[in-house]
Order: structure tokens, then sequence, then C-alpha cells
């Protein structure tokens, strides 16, 4: 699946040159997993798939956006648009 627009700055940079300034250094190698695992994926039905790091569709006022656990409080947002791109990635503590 291809990543269209990344929200949090630092994960941007983090993806586009692989330098994890700003994001905490216990969450890089998850992170760097997750994004592959990501890119890899052809479909959202992939998502479920082990090692699907916990995917899941939020509810409620989040209705239409996904995550994956990065850790016990953050996750990795997302939106998924009609051609099936990522958009609006985000990494973020939303509990």
């Amino acid at each position: 699946m291809e990543i269209e627009s990344v929200r949090h700055k630092p994960l941007r940079i983090f993806i586009e040159t692989g330098k994890a300034k700003g994001i905490d250094a216990r969450l890089v190698k998850r992170l760097r997993n997750m994004i592959a695992f990501l890119a890899a994926a052809e479909s959202v039905d992939e998502l479920h798939v082990p090692p699907n790091f916990g995917f899941h569709m939020l509810t409620g006022d989040r209705a239409g956006t996904c995550a994956m656990t990065a850790t016990r409080n953050w996750r990795l947002t997302f939106r998924i648009d009609a051609e099936g791109a990522l958009i609006d990635l985000d990494l973020e503590d939303y509990h």
C-alpha cells in the first residue's frame, strides 16, 4: 500500500530519510517494521494477517480511521482513500 500523506512531522522525516529525530528511541525498530509491513501490504485485508500489529478500525468520532499498536499507548493511525493508499498517517497517543 502506498503512503500518500503523513501528518506527524518526525514520522514523515523518519519514513523519508530513516532519521529518527523526534521519535522515542524505544519505538524506532517497531515503527520501521510497521511501516515496512504497511508498504508491503497490497490490500486492507492483508493488515489483519499476522503480524498484524494490532490492526483495528476506530469507532465513534474516529470512525473510518484505522489504527495499529506501536506500544501500549502509542498508535499509528491512518485512513485509506478510494485507491487504497494510506492517507494522514500519524503517530499518536489517543488513549
